[in-house]
């Protein structure tokens, strides 16, 4: 039975840790897997972290039903989906639309970001910076260090690094293909998105329709959990401003959480099956309290040293750690669990690692095992 409601301001009911996954799960498609399009999927959970190539195909096999990497790859090549620095100043997979209205929804960050660097950027005029940059890769994508070099050209005594940082903050840059398409690849070379895809830029818009399509896909949530997701500050007022159209709940520690009327709030008994995710992978970073899905035992836990894992979600919490290696033909998949499992999640993990690697990967055979975590450092 899902948790009882009760809409008064007074009284709002509490939802369990369990019960906040089960929700956050339903939303972002790991509950169960859906038949929605790829690109349907990256416009539902509103992007796609990509600091890797990668990551972005993970996400979505763990999320949909029959998942062929060559759908988004296909949509990579196609321009209806591209890659863009957006949220929390991180390079995201965004379809068309949202690249053009969500990068200077969240243009405040990057301000903030271009301070970090202004010593480097001393005489530098930006609105000059900017020209030349736009001129520059509008004329032809260029690689990063080619743009260095170029701006360098006409500001030799600024830090080179400010100088492209700035650039990317003060556009909107994409990464153009081949970089990250499935089985191929290239070295990061910048445009402008609206150059990309012929399209003049978007007005900035309000964040009302953002702030309802985040808490579909992240609800129930606190403002600090959309503002830690998008790297935003400010959004109270925004939320007040829906207040009369949204339900409201407390967690455990009697944080206030918002969330769509009709949106999924499973029975927290619902089974989770478990699932492959990528580092960095969405459900992992889409709030300020994320004990939703990470066990307070287990936080930091999927890092070592600078390494960061992928993660297994076992009955819908992060409870083991992940990576491949390739032998020949053969793709070894090691499982480092954070606890003991049950023979019956062994199985099942074993099972969902099949069905991953036979997807993801071109070998003709593979291998699970099951490790312990400090094997994962040596």
């Amino acid at each position: 039975m899902a948790p009882k409601m009760h809409r008064t301001a007074a009284h709002p009911a509490v939802l369990s840790a369990r019960a906040l996954n089960r929700a956050t799960l339903d939303r972002q498609l790991l509950l169960r897997r859906t038949a929605m399009s790829a690109q349907d999927a990256v416009a539902h959970l509103l992007g796609l972290q990509a600091q890797n190539t990668k990551p972005p195909y993970f996400q979505l096999h763990a999320r949909l039903a029959d998942f062929d990497p060559h759908e988004l790859s296909a949509l990579m090549e196609s321009r209806e989906v591209v890659r863009i620095v957006t949220l929390r100043s991180t390079l995201h997979t965004h379809t068309a639309d949202d690249a053009l209205t969500l990068r200077p929804l969240v243009q405040a960050a990057r301000d903030r970001e271009l301070k970090v660097f202004r010593r480097g950027l001393a005489g530098v005029d930006l609105d000059r910076l900017a020209a030349v940059s736009r001129e520059l890769v509008e004329e032809r994508p260029r690689p990063v260090k080619e743009l260095r070099e170029e701006l360098l050209g006409h500001w030799p005594d600024a830090d080179p690094l400010a100088l492209t940082v700035a650039a990317r903050c003060l556009l909107p840059l994409v990464q153009v293909t081949p970089r990250g398409l499935w089985e191929r690849g290239g070295q990061v070379a910048l445009t402008t998105v609206e150059h990309w895809l012929g399209r003049d830029p978007e007005p900035v818009p309000a964040p009302d329709d953002t702030v309802l399509r985040y808490l579909n896909a992240f609800g129930p949530a606190s403002v600090k959990d959309m503002q830690r997701w998008a790297g935003l500050t400010r959004l109270r007022e925004v939320f007040e401003r829906l207040r009369p159209r949204l339900l409201t709940f407390r967690d455990e520690h009697g944080t206030e959480l918002f969330d769509l009327p009709d949106a999924p709030r499973p029975d927290p008994d619902t089974p989770a099956p478990p699932r492959f995710l990528p580092e960095f992978d969405n459900v992992l970073l889409g709030h300020d309290d994320r004990s939703r899905v990470i066990p307070e035992a287990n936080k930091g836990r999927n890092w070592v040293g600078n390494q960061a894992y992928g993660t297994v979600l076992v009955d819908g919490f992060f409870e083991a750690v992940w990576r491949v290696e390739r032998e020949e033909e053969t793709a070894i998949l090691t499982v480092q669990p954070l606890r003991t499992l049950r023979r019956g999640e062994r199985t099942e993990i074993t099972e969902e690692a099949g069905r991953m690697l036979s997807v993801m990967t071109d070998a003709t055979s593979y291998d699970v095992r099951f490790g312990t975590f400090l094997d994962f450092g040596d």
